[in-house]
Parts: structure tokens; C-alpha cells; sequence
């Protein structure tokens, strides 16, 4: 079994008649790029609070590096960005990220390591106030490099960025994971996750929905066909795929719970009913998709 980095069990934060986290357990592997994804107000933020032990919960536990979550030997061993940036307007990027490497003692050579790690070297020694939203968002996740924490936890990292940018970070972000440092990321551009994560939770209404990799949340490939007469394909098809195994979609065409390899034979019969075949192709849900419907159907783990 991989070593956890973070494990929480029935995690739940309820402020006054509120539930805003509702017994999240989870788990989070040493080396692993972990997407945490949900609606605005889902839980997120509150859970990710928890984990560093900012806020305390009502109920539950959080354990990070085999510690209770929010111990000051634990903590150091984190770096996050949490919602957005907080620096001191008036210092320079590069002043503001030697405060706090000298609270932790680290020396400023540091500071040149994760400013060339965000392309921020150049601009360094300009005012934060000065600083567009993506430098600042760069910033923000060298500040949390710092050190090199074994844990990462990034809430938006790529917010600001331009498509330049964003494939920067998404390249450093797997680097970072490649040589051995976990991160837990937070995005709401699901094919970014769908990109660099290993695994991923869902969480909506302050419940965690599922947890698993992101091909076993997008399921196997399925086969998209175009046939006419339309009722006739449809007959045909769910003699092989079951009633279960096919559904019509909003464009006319049919959507076939069967594998690729199933295509030539497929068209074989449906060519010798006399059903003319328009398009047949193999297509996979994006995680976008499986979101969607696991966050407007509400779907539950047992």
C-alpha cells in the first residue's frame, strides 16, 4: 500500500444550523497529483482548512504525514495557497518572499530557486501592489514552494494566468509531484485536472461524492453512431448493447456503451438491414461530463 500523506476520517464542520462539510474521508498518496473539485460552496475550502488545521472541525479527524492535522512540526512540512495571495503591497515580490523564508529560517538562495520556478525572476524586484492577477497567483504558489514542503495544497493555481501561463504551471505542478512532493489541487478547469491528476474527489452539498482515478471516473470509451432510419438503428443496436447500454442524444445521434472494437461488426449488421450508416465513432466522456451529472444528480458513495 502507497504511504498516505493525508487521511481524514468523517471530517464535518457544521456552523450553527449549517452543514458545510459532512463526514469527508479521503486519502491523498505520497507522489500523487490529487484534484479536489466541487461546485462554488461545496465544502472545498472548508475541508482544505481543516486539513492544515486552520479551522478546527466538529466532528472527525484529519491526520497529514501520519500527525493530527495542525500540529506546528506537521505545518511546516506544508505549502499552500488558499483562495488568493496575501503580500504586502508596497515590497517587492521578491522582499515579500523573503519575510516569510526568514520567519522559516531559509536562506535567499531559496527565494531565486522558486521565483525561476514561476518565471518571476524579471519582475522580482517590483512592487506586489504593481503585479498583474496572474503574477500574483505565481507568487502565491512560490511562496508556498518555499522550503520545499512534502505537501502542496494549491486552490486555484492557474487563476489569472494566460494559456502561456497555465500550461507552465500545469508542467510544474507535475514536476513537482515527479520528484517525489504531493499536491492537492483545486481547479475549476476540469480539463486542467483531467490533464495532471491522478485521482480526484468530488465533493457537492459538503459531501464527498466519489474518489477514484480519473479514467475510472470517466469510464471506459463508448461508440457514437449516426444511422437511418433512426428507429431501426436503435432496434438493432440494443439487441447487442441491452436497453441499458444506449441512449439517444440531443444531436439524433446514439450513444452505444460498447467498446471501439465492436464498431466493424456493429456496422456489418446494421449495413445488411438496410440501415445507412452516417458516422460511427469511438468517444470518451470528459470529466467535465462525469462531473455535471455526478453534481446536478447529487450521486452519493455508500
Amino acid at each position: 500500500m502507497n504511504e498516505l500523506v493525508v487521511e481524514t476520517d468523517g471530517l464535518t464542520k457544521r456552523y450553527g444550523d449549517r452543514l458545510a462539510v459532512d463526514r469527508v474521508s479521503m486519502t491523498v498518496e505520497r507522489g500523487e497529483v490529487y484534484g479536489f473539485l466541487g461546485p462554488n460552496g461545496a465544502g472545498k475550502t472548508t475541508t482544505l482548512r481543516m486539513m492544515l488545521g486552520l479551522i478546527r472541525p466538529t466532528a472527525g479527524s484529519a491526520r497529514i504525514l501520519g500527525q493530527p492535522a495542525g500540529r506546528p512540526d506537521v505545518t511546516a512540512r506544508i505549502g499552500a495557497l488558499i483562495e488568493g495571495p496575501g503580500f504586502y503591497p508596497y515590497l517587492s515580490g521578491r522582499d515579500n518572499l523573503r519575510t516569510l523564508a526568514r520567519y522559516r529560517r531559509l536562506p535567499d538562495t531559496e527565494l531565486d530557486r522558486v521565483l525561476e520556478l514561476v518565471d518571476l525572476t524579471d519582475r522580482a524586484k517590483d512592487a506586489f501592489k504593481g503585479y498583474s492577477l496572474g503574477m500574483k497567483q505565481r507568487l502565491g504558489v512560490a511562496a508556498a514552494m518555499l522550503g520545499s514542503p512534502d505537501l502542496l495544497v494549491l486552490d486555484e493555481p492557474t487563476n489569472g494566468l494566460d494559456p502561456a501561463g497555465m500550461a507552465d504551471m500545469r508542467a510544474l505542478v507535475v514536476s513537482l509531484a515527479e520528484a517525489g512532493q504531493t499536491v492537492i489541487l483545486s481547479s475549476h478547469i476540469l480539463a486542467e485536472v483531467q490533464e495532471i491528476c491522478d485521482r480526484v474527489g468530488v465533493i457537492s452539498n459538503g459531501r464527498l461524492l466519489r474518489e477514484s482515478t480519473v479514467a475510472e471516473l470517466r469510464g471506459g470509451a463508448t461508440l457514437r453512431l449516426r444511422a437511418t432510419p433512426e428507429d431501426a438503428a436503435l432496434a438493432i443496436v440494443m439487441r447487442s448493447a441491452g436497453e441499458d447500454g444506449v441512449r439517444r442524444l440531443g444531436d439524433g445521434a446514439l450513444e452505444i456503451g460498447l467498446p471501439a472494437t465492436a464498431a466493424p461488426r456493429l456496422v456489418k449488421e446494421l449495413v445488411g438491414a438496410g440501415v445507412d450508416v452516417h458516422e460511427v465513432t469511438a468517444a470518451e466522456r470528459s470529466l467535465e461530463d462525469v462531473f455535471f451529472e455526478m453534481t446536478s444528480t447529487k450521486e452519493l458513495v455508500s
